[in-house]
């Protein structure tokens, strides 16, 4: 089946699921495959559950006429996508970056939501499966679709470029995330710029923090930019006024108060703000949107439990977001702080390195207990307390319970699962 046909019978049953737990009635079932599954062998489970159509690539599986067989199910799924998002109208805002993309996505949306009609990443499915899955989202109404970009290797970006086709794109920052697959700093560089490449080669539009020499550097030469900048006049000027604990902005004489922690919020508010600013969304649009939005989901949350003040990060970790944490827990006016701290993962051979460098940084500052648990951090040379897992830590509070009213920062790789921490206070 050619693709436009394929989307002709999409456009009448618009809903796509690759999963047969979450299949909904008249869904089309795309059959992955993966390391350890073969979504061939649940198209007949998935016409069960009531979807209209299985997309499948082994022809064993072949059922009825219910069952359409392609030679690669992938990359069907990657071609509809892109067929799709080239009949729809809707102009794409593609983000990528190492630290903060979810939340700056987030709050992206939800300014531009105040005036147009959007649709945006829904949490973080933004790989060679979620950019498609999330472009298949538009409707014939959206006028701005909003898409995430991760990336853990060279060329990746540069391909969901060739899928999403954005029209305008941002880069958060530059960090030491994913260095493994990268292979340093200067890959994650190369590889996250691959979305200004495609932007610049296609007379596209640069959104960028004209506060980063990185960015400006990469895009000296391009007309077609916009940023946002605390310190150059050439570009829109968004002041912080403080993040004790929550950022509080000056935009135009307007004092917005977010209920977003730590400064390293600020430059995700102030992308926001700068493509509001291009889509000529109102400034008390912009004001009521970034007041309103409160994170979830485990990033930069701020909770209260049995009197102790607790920052939960528990949703990633990399060298670079863990620093920037550590640095803003410090400067926080609170005492008896607190930290809890879980490996950092995908790190390769710089992985010794950066715990150790952690763990130095925990020296310098100003806590009054540090708690490490994993093998990583169980490796570093320093006097804190080293667990070597999360049953571990859990044995250890249980003998040696926080002091009532202490300030904890909670912060670990995915994998770590550290949510679990507050399970134990």
């Amino acid at each position: 089946m050619k693709i436009q046909d394929l989307h002709s019978v999409f456009l009448a049953n618009p809903s796509v699921c690759t999963d047969t737990r979450k299949i909904k009635a008249n869904d089309i079932f795309f059959a992955l495959k993966g390391d350890n599954f073969n979504g061939n062998r649940y198209a007949q489970k998935a016409l069960d559950n009531g979807a209209s159509l299985a997309v499948i690539d082994e022809e064993k599986y072949q059922i009825d006429d219910r069952t359409i067989l392609v030679k690669d199910v992938l990359t069907t799924l990657q071609q509809l996508a892109n067929f799709h998002r080239r009949q729809s109208k809707a102009q794409v805002v593609s983000l990528t970056g190492s630290n903060g993309k979810t939340t700056t996505k987030e709050l992206i949306n939800a300014v531009l939501c105040k005036t147009y009609r959007t649709i945006a990443t829904k949490g973080n499915l933004n790989n060679h499966i979620g950019v498609p899955l999330t472009l298949l989202t538009i409707q014939p109404d959206t006028e701005i679709a909003i898409v995430e970009m991760g990336a853990n290797h060279l060329k990746e970006i540069e391909f969901l470029c060739e899928i999403a086709e954005p029209d305008f794109g941002y880069i958060t920052n530059f960090g030491k995330a994913h260095l493994e697959g990268f292979g340093g700093i200067e890959g994650v560089i190369r590889g996250k710029s691959e979305l200004y490449d495609y932007l610049i080669n296609h007379n596209k539009s640069i959104f960028l923090n004209a506060d980063d020499p990185i960015q400006i550097d990469k895009v000296s030469n391009y007309t077609k930019k916009y940023g946002f900048s605390s310190e150059n006049s050439k570009y829109y000027n968004i002041e912080l006024k403080e993040a004790q604990p929550f950022v509080s902005i000056n935009l135009e004489d307007t004092n917005i108060q977010t209920n977003l922690i730590g400064s390293y919020n600020f430059p995700n508010c102030c992308a926001a703000i700068i493509m509001a600013k291009y889509f000529n969304v109102e400034l008390n649009e912009i004001k009521n949107a970034l007041e309103n939005y409160t994170p979830d989901n485990n990033r930069s949350q701020l909770l209260n439990k049995n009197g102790h003040y607790i920052v939960l990060d528990a949703y990633n970790a990399n060298p670079s977001s863990m620093k920037v944490a550590l640095e803003n827990f410090n400067s926080l006016n609170r005492e008896r702080k607190i930290l809890v701290l879980g490996d950092m993962f995908e790190l390769g051979e710089s992985a010794e390195e950066e715990h150790q460098n952690i763990a130095d940084l925990t020296k310098k500052l100003n806590f009054e207990q540090v708690i490490l648990i994993g093998e990583n951090f169980l490796l570093t040379t320093s006097n804190n307390s080293k667990l070597r897992n999360f049953e571990e830590f859990a044995s250890f509070l249980r003998q040696n319970p926080f002091q009532s009213k202490s300030s904890i920062l909670i912060k670990g790789s995915r994998g770590m699962a550290l949510e679990r921490v507050l399970d134990l206070i």
